[in-house]
């Protein structure tokens, strides 16, 4: 089969029309980690009636999920939404989620891989296609993967038109992990096991390797730091120059705003937008980690806010943006 792509094998794995929207499940393998049987799947989605393709934007999930928290089988959710907005939306999956099949060393597995081979392969894939800066979009999990990314410059900033975290932070987790007696515990827990699941522990529909839960050990344990060995991805934020916006619920009890907002200020950009969303705020909820994608409100209070974001890399003059954007 012929390959979709000049710079590694890439297939296409459907092509279809829902609705008004039209549905290409690529298939890539990039070949440029250790583990060569990864394969990762990208989901493309535009607009049936558009003349042509807007401005590209790239969709990362956060832990447990997968591109439905996008876009779910019946055609909504916030990436359809954009889709119909006029955007060309991709909506990324991390090895062994959703469409893109278990590697081999799946429970291997961590931030580092997918800062290091897999953005860089679907970033290089999208560029190909689009040949324009892509606005990147992130929730959880899937945000702090694109700031590793950024920060180990393994994603040229000058390639990416505008970065959104959802819900993204590195200081914050329960208390209770903290203590080092149960910190160390759960590591051993963890070397028995292959995977964390999801569904088990009620958190979505997706498992993850135990690779990923030793990173956020590591990283929100009592001596721990936001790093890949000896390369510190919070200093090296400080250098990274992209637009960035974080949206943080005021009911986010994963995620704490003030956590997500010390995130942001480790960027050095110089257009940087910090915004809590909340009922003392103006919105009509706290939101909650969820919520933030698909809470009750979420559609008519929170994707037009990222809609006049990516086109304007600034938040609406109506929401007194003087109080929250900063240098």
């Amino acid at each position: 089969m012929q390959s979709s792509s000049k710079l590694f094998p890439v297939a296409l794995v459907s092509a279809e029309l829902r609705g008004d929207l039209t549905e290409d499940v690529y298939l890539l393998k990039p070949g440029n980690s250790p583990d060569g049987s990864v394969a990762l799947a990208l989901t493309r989605l535009g607009h049936a009636a558009a003349a042509r393709r807007g401005e590209p934007l790239v969709l990362l999930h956060g832990a447990f999920a997968n591109r439905r928290c996008w876009y779910t089988a019946h055609g909504h959710g916030l990436g359809a939404w954009l889709a119909r907005a006029g955007f060309d939306v991709w909506l990324a999956e991390m090895r062994g989620h959703g469409l893109s099949p278990r590697n081999r060393l799946y429970r291997s597995n961590r931030v580092a891989d997918y800062a290091r081979f897999d953005l860089p392969a679907i970033a290089a894939f999208v560029d190909e296609q689009c040949a324009q800066p892509a606005h990147w979009l992130g929730h959880s999990l899937g945000g702090l993967s694109i700031a590793a990314a950024l920060a180990g410059a393994h994603l040229a900033a000058m390639r990416v038109a505008s970065l959104v975290l959802l819900g993204c932070q590195i200081r914050h987790l329960h208390w209770s992990l903290k203590l080092p007696p149960l910190s160390w515990g759960a590591r051993l827990w963890l070397r028995r096991r292959e995977q964390v699941g999801g569904g088990w522990l009620g958190l979505g529909p997706e498992d993850e390797p135990a690779g990923i839960a030793c990173d956020a050990l590591r990283w929100y344990g009592p001596f721990g730091r936001f790093a890949d060995g000896r390369q510190d991805w919070v200093a090296a934020l400080a250098a990274v120059e992209v637009p960035v916006l974080a949206l943080a619920g005021a009911g986010d009890h994963t995620d704490p705003a003030q956590a997500c907002r010390q995130l942001l200020e480790c960027f050095g950009s110089s257009r940087r937008a910090y915004l809590r969303l909340g009922r003392a705020e103006g919105f009509a909820e706290d939101y909650g980690h969820a919520g933030l994608l698909a809470g009750r409100h979420a559609a008519r209070e929170i994707w037009p806010l990222l809609e006049h974001w990516l086109r304007h890399r600034q938040l609406p003059q109506t929401m007194g943006e003087e109080s929250h954007t900063f240098a």
